[in-house]
């Protein structure tokens, strides 16, 4: 998942590396379901590309203890909850479909 714009300023001009690094210290495998970068995902198939993860959501914090390498489905389900506040239950779209 590419950082956007607004976001990227936050990352230090070296974060390529330090990316690289914690992949690498991973195995260049997802830290929490182990699916090998660049292989198909153990359950959905889908091409794996492994990301680093901001333990404690701070771009700006890049100490390798804060610092996981993740597929995209781990990395999703952990920003989930950051990116998309729920809407209440029995609520639907704008449209009401």
């Amino acid at each position: 998942m590419p950082i956007s714009a607004e976001r990227k300023k936050l990352y230090p001009e070296n974060w390529e590396r330090i990316s690289r690094l914690i992949r690498e210290r991973a195995g260049d495998c997802c830290e929490l379901c182990r699916t090998a970068n660049h292989a198909p995902h153990w359950l959905t198939g889908a091409h794996v590309v492994l990301t680093v993860h901001h333990i404690n959501a701070d771009p700006t914090d890049n100490r390798k203890l804060n610092l996981i390498a993740l597929c995209q489905r781990c990395h999703n389900k952990l920003d989930q909850p950051f990116r998309h506040p729920r809407k209440p239950a029995g609520k639907l779209g704008k449209e009401g479909r």
